[in-house]
């Protein structure tokens, strides 16, 4: 049984290079190439009828794989040509199969490309380490469609960025696992349909790379399960900071709690209590003074920031530190910690959205993933950098990318939901990192259950659909 967390790998460029090392070691190079290309025919050949093919050549690997599904689909009758940018190292695998290519070979022009009803775009891989300019952005802009092989020239596969220049591929095919270039944008959108073939590299070589990020998906994470004799304290206690100005983001935090499984969860509203007293019935409205609060020990599990003020967040965060509480910081608490982000060293799990993080840490840049690492690493916290690809960054390193989710989620009150979901999930004992995983998934499938045209507040009665529907999946495969 090969363990769900091994398919999840999203390996770097870098680390699928030793991969292909290791992986050499028991299966030649050439026999991958092999393989690799013949998977790419096959997808062509699923993708779309017969039509004429220009296959985009470079000088190293990715190119020898074109040859060889130039050589796969010119077999079974389509009209190939290969068009070289550079011709392959002599001696190489890839000059070896490209001796192997009998068809027609014209020049790296745009006019050819124009004139052929199908690219192959085998010219730079994952790997890519410089910017792409002429004459491959020329030729490449002149296909009517184009299937990229790995990805899209012009994408870097750690980052996802463009590198000078990249086409828009209408499917991509690449081997073994997906990088993180294919998940983060603009390189998600880019790769368009995206397929990922194995080609015999066996999965043990995972374990000789200290591979540290992974698709987030049910198995990289696995949900507690009430047991028969589970009760309200067993499945976690989860305790909210709460105040008068903006009650509303309280409340929705607190009822996705709830909705996510959290045994208990209680409000300390201050001198704000009234406001809240006549909201849900299973809710516990707290007014005593927080210190008050924090005697009571099955409180573990603090939320602070939805609805609160600034200066509210700096009387209470510290104050739960201080207490040893496992805190969740979201809202408020950046506005708190604008340009100090050690004021938030100490708190378990931080949720910003982009724009709340380039106020705390300063613009991400490029690098989204390298950013949230080094955010999470110099606080301490797990850091969930919330988007359209969200990035759940832990302080060792770890991270995650969740792809599952949907734009609708982009509305008011969608963050203070997901603050509920992953407190309900600390509550319950789950590791911190695995907690924010797992708790961005069940957010966005609920997201996917409510629709298009969603409020936050749709979201509650989805929650308990995505949390058997993560149950389900979580399993080994």
């Amino acid at each position: 049984m090969l363990d769900k967390r091994n398919l999840l790998a999203l390996p770097s460029p870098e680390e699928m290079g030793r991969i292909d090392h290791i992986a050499s070691a028991t299966v030649p190079v050439a026999v991958l190439m092999e393989n690799a290309g013949r998977a790419v025919a096959r997808a062509i050949r699923r993708f779309t009828a017969p039509c004429r093919v220009l296959v985009l050549c470079g000088p190293g690997n990715n190119g020898g794989d074109g040859y060889v599904a130039a050589r796969h689909l010119a077999e079974t009758g389509w009209p190939v040509s290969v068009a070289a940018l550079v011709t392959p190292r002599p001696g190489s695998d890839a000059a070896a199969v490209a001796e192997r290519f009998r068809g027609p070979r014209v020049a790296f022009l745009p006019e050819e490309a124009a004139r052929a009803d199908l690219v192959i775009d085998a010219v730079f891989g994952a790997g890519l380490s410089r910017d792409v300019g002429e004459p491959v952005s020329t030729v490449l802009a002149a296909a009517r469609r184009v299937v990229a092989i790995d990805i899209p020239s012009g994408i870097d596969g750690e980052t996802g960025q463009i590198r000078g220049y990249a086409r828009r591929a209408d499917l991509t095919v690449t081997f073994f696992r997906a990088k993180p270039g294919h998940l983060l944008l603009p390189g998600r959108e880019y790769a368009g349909a995206f397929e990922v073939r194995d080609i015999a590299i066996p999965a043990a070589v995972l374990e000789s790379v200290d591979v540290c990020t992974w698709q987030n998906e049910p198995g990289l994470w696995k949900l507690p399960v009430p047991g028969i004799e589970a009760q309200k304290y067993s499945r976690g206690v989860v305790s909210l900071g709460a105040g008068e100005a903006m009650p509303g983001a309280a409340r929705m935090a607190a009822t996705a709690a709830r909705r996510a499984g959290a045994g208990l969860v209680r409000i300390a509203a201050g001198k704000a209590a009234a406001i809240f007293r006549m909201n849900e019935p299973g809710l516990i409205i707290d007014d005593a003074p927080l210190d008050e609060l924090l005697k009571d020990e099955r409180r573990k599990v603090w939320i602070c920031g939805p609805g609160l003020l600034p200066e509210e967040v700096g009387d209470m965060l510290p104050e739960l530190l201080s207490a040893g509480r496992c805190v969740l910081a979201d809202a408020g608490a950046f506005s708190w910690a604008e340009g100090q982000p050690e004021r938030l060293r100490g708190v378990a799990v931080v949720t910003p959205h982009a724009g709340e993080f380039k106020r705390v840490f300063g613009a991400p840049g490029d690098d989204h993933l390298a950013a949230a690492r080094a955010a999470a690493a110099k606080t301490g916290a797990v850091v969930v950098l919330k988007g359209a690809t969200t990035i759940i960054a832990a302080p060792d390193g770890r991270a995650a990318l969740n792809t599952h989710a949907t734009s609708a989620l982009g509305t008011a009150g969608s963050g203070d939901t997901l603050s509920g979901v992953i407190g309900a999930l600390l509550a319950a004992g789950m590791d911190h990192w695995e907690a924010a995983c797992a708790g961005v998934w069940l957010h966005g499938d609920a997201g996917q259950r409510a629709g298009d045209w969603l409020i936050a507040e749709d979201l509650d009665a989805h929650l308990g659909a995505a949390r058997d529907a993560a149950t389900a999946r979580q399993g080994v495969i």
